[in-house]
């Protein structure tokens, strides 16, 4: 009989995590497994999830990102009812609040095999103390019913290691994956791109992509949009994603005068024509796992730009493929995009060595194959005890 495999996830929005998630279910061996899915309500790809015949979805309205006591108990009890109906053999939890309330779920229901993936955990130094303290502290309590911590990044290892979640033996290093050869290949008219987005012929462009949260630290991408637009007027800068803070964001151009420069694309799924036409890729985040828009970027040769944070330090090179920067160092950041705008040669160096660094080790059927390959060793080992 195949394995019956929970996977839970918080919210199902256009992002690395949930994308690769849902790419998990459809591909994982139909002939070993039977998969499906638990995730709250709201997202971009509910629709997706909720039409997709290769397996089932279990929407829970109350799993939400925020913390709510009364919502997160109703939210725990769903997981918990559907969990002991099914029966699944393996649960597999992502997004930190999901991480939480699944696994307590799934080890109240009596699930053989917990397993949770880290796409960044869920406290940072951004955080007040004592909120900080309490996500070290649910995470530490929770890692004791977890069978496997996977990481995308060894830097978020570190962290867990360093804030005592776990032990070395309970960390599993899997990549989050993309299709490589698709990034690598496909084949886009850019002019047909920059017409559509009104980008003159000469106009350089920088770019970048995400939720618009506190995380992503946006609001230095418009800094630095208007630092380089005070020097020179030939950039278009692209934001591609939507979110809570585009208001403010777009009253920032506004008030800084960059409106005509900043163009907010909204959410979108054709990314790789977007990179077609761009000429630096930067990411403002404050902290993440590893972030799959600049692995795409890097596959398209397109040098990065990024704040030295967690798994960016992983996958870019400093001198090599691009630049990390500080966070907050708007002048730092806008200095090195003018120089690789102005240094054509160095900028086309950078993102060669960068193509060349997205290796197999980053491909997302890989990623599946990997985690097939957990799952089984450790129902094995639990059907042997």
């Amino acid at each position: 009989m195949p394995i019956k495999i929970c996977h839970i996830i918080t919210k199902l929005e256009l992002g690395g995590a949930q994308q690769n998630t849902l790419y998990t279910l459809r591909h994982l061996s139909r002939e070993l497994y039977m998969p499906f899915l638990i995730a709250g309500t709201g997202g971009l790809l509910d629709h997706e999830a909720a039409s997709d015949t290769s397996f089932t979805t279990y929407f829970i309205p109350e799993l939400v990102r925020s913390v709510l006591p009364w919502g997160d108990c109703i939210a725990a009890v769903k997981i918990w009812k559907i969990l002991r109906d099914q029966k699944p053999a393996v649960v597999h939890t992502h997004s930190s609040k999901a991480g939480i309330l699944g696994r307590w779920a799934a080890w109240c229901a009596g699930v053989p095999v917990i397993i949770h993936t880290v796409h960044g955990f869920g406290f940072t130094d951004q955080q007040r103390p004592p909120v900080r303290l309490l996500f070290i502290f649910a995470e530490w309590l929770t890692v004791l019913i977890t069978d496997t911590l996977i990481v995308v990044a060894t830097e978020d290892k570190k962290k867990g290691l360093a804030n005592g979640i776990g032990c070395e033996d309970k960390y599993m290093v899997i990549r989050s994956g993309i299709d490589i050869q698709s990034f690598k290949t496909a084949l886009v008219d850019r002019e047909a791109v920059r017409r559509e987005f009104a980008i003159s012929p000469t106009a350089a462009v920088i770019s970048s992509i995400g939720p618009f949260k506190p995380q992503k630290n946006l609001a230095d991408f418009v800094r630095v949009a208007a630092a380089i637009s005070a020097r020179r007027s030939d950039c278009i800068f692209l934001l591609v994603g939507d979110g809570e803070q585009r208001p403010m964001l777009e009253k920032m151009c506004s008030d800084a005068g960059i409106t005509g420069q900043v163009r907010f694309l909204g959410w979108r799924t054709d990314t790789v024509r977007i990179l077609s036409v761009t000429d630096v890729f930067v990411m403002t985040s404050l902290w993440e796992g590893l972030p799959r828009s600049i692995v795409e970027a890097m596959c398209r040769g397109i040098p990065v730009v990024a704040n030295a944070v967690d798994g960016v330090k992983e996958i870019v090179k400093n001198d090599q493929t691009g630049y990390l920067i500080k966070p907050f160092a708007i002048e730092e950041m806008a200095s090195k995009i003018m120089h690789l705008l102005d240094e054509k040669t160095l900028s086309h160096s950078l993102g060669d060595r960068g193509r060349e660094s997205i290796t197999s080790e980053f491909d997302i059927n890989i990623m599946v194959r990997e985690q097939e390959k957990l799952y089984d060793a450790l129902v094995h080992n639990r059907n042997t005890r």
